[in-house]
Order: structure tokens, then C-alpha cells, then sequence
């Protein structure tokens, strides 16, 4: 009898640990932990929208050139030149084409046409009109063109024309910034009876 019962709780203690067994091999495992690799940021070389194109160049811009203003320039000197003492009113002017003496180019029509403008509306002389001065100046062999280049050609051109008074204007110095001379001679004697000069002025 006992041993029946001692094989019968051998049994039982052996049916008892393979279920424990079973038991935990049902059970989920639980999985080790995982460790991460340290990330190292490689730094880029230039931007992306950059990158392989040519960098962009800024022209500069020219420097702006300034144009004289031969109104502003004559105006004041063409006043002072009527206000001078001893000179009689109603008399005839000639007047002429600007004497070039800068050390370049210079347009002396524009600052003929200046002159003419602020001589238009004056009391004290009348003008050469363009037309009889050109016909004087074919009758002496001179070219329309031809500037007064010396004081004894212009006294002889306004004898041609019965002129009084002759303005004769020379500009001189540096072609971007020179200087206006004006004379005013009879033309009976040569006597410069008034004279002027005055830097020119730039267009604001």
C-alpha cells in the first residue's frame, strides 16, 4: 500500500513541475534592454541653395555726371555788366559766339543761346540779330562758326555791323568746372569799360 503511495506522489510532484514549466514558457519574455549608438553631426559646406553657384556681383553704379547750368552761370554777370557806369542807353551790342580757352570740348553755343536769353528782355542795348551777324561775318570771310578769338576781330566785326559795344566772353580753366570772362569794350576806342568773371553752376 505505502507504495502505491509513494509512486502515486511522485506522480503528482513531477505532473506539478511540468506544469510550472509550462507555466513560465507561456510567459512573454521580457527583452534585454537595447542600448543606442552616440549620433555624430557632420558639419555641411556651404548652404544648399548656394552650393556649386557662382557668387552673385554687384555693378556699382557710375558716378552721376553733372551738366552746368549756363542760365544760372550767365544771368548774374549779364546784370552786373548792364548796371555799369558810363554806358549809354539804347546803344547796339554785338555779341558773339563764347571764346573756348578750357583744356577740352566745350559746347559755347549753349552758352551764347544763355546770353542772348539774358540779354532779350534788357533796356540798356540792342542786340545784333543772328542774321545780320552772319551776314557780316561772310562779307569779312569768317565762318559762321568762327568765335571771336581775339579782341581785334571782334571790334572789327561790330564796325561791320555799327555796333557801340562788344561783349566778349572767354571761358578758361578746367573743361568740367570753368570760369566765364566777360568783357565790355567800345568799339571806338577798344576801352573795356566793364568786366566780370564767375564760376560756373551746376544744374541741382
Amino acid at each position: 500500500m505505502k507504495k502505491y503511495l509513494l509512486v502515486a506522489l511522485a506522480t503528482l510532484a513531477l505532473s506539478g513541475c511540468i506544469t510550472t514549466q509550462e507555466e513560465q514558457s507561456q510567459q512573454p519574455q521580457t527583452p534585454p534592454p537595447t542600448t543606442t549608438a552616440p549620433v555624430t553631426t557632420v558639419p555641411s559646406t556651404g548652404t544648399p541653395e548656394t552650393s556649386g553657384q557662382p557668387p552673385v556681383q554687384t555693378i556699382p553704379q557710375p558716378p552721376k555726371l553733372q551738366s552746368i547750368d549756363w542760365s544760372a552761370t550767365v544771368q548774374p554777370l549779364v546784370a552786373k555788366m548792364l548796371q555799369a557806369e558810363g554806358v549809354q542807353a539804347g546803344s547796339v551790342l554785338l555779341l558773339d559766339n563764347v571764346k573756348n580757352s578750357t583744356n577740352g570740348s566745350l559746347q559755347t553755343g549753349k552758352i551764347t543761346s544763355a546770353m542772348h536769353t539774358a540779354l532779350a528782355s534788357n533796356n540798356t542795348f540792342t542786340v545784333v540779330p543772328a542774321s545780320q551777324l552772319a551776314t557780316a561775318k561772310q562779307a569779312m570771310g569768317l565762318s559762321p562758326d568762327d568765335n571771336l578769338v581775339s579782341r581785334s576781330k571782334a571790334i572789327a566785326l561790330a564796325r561791320q555791323v555799327n555796333a557801340q559795344y562788344v561783349l566778349y566772353s572767354d571761358a578758361s580753366g578746367n573743361v568740367k568746372s570753368p570760369t566765364l570772362d566777360m568783357q565790355l569794350m567800345t568799339v571806338q576806342s577798344g576801352e573795356i569799360v566793364w568786366s566780370g568773371s564767375g564760376a560756373v553752376q551746376n544744374q541741382q
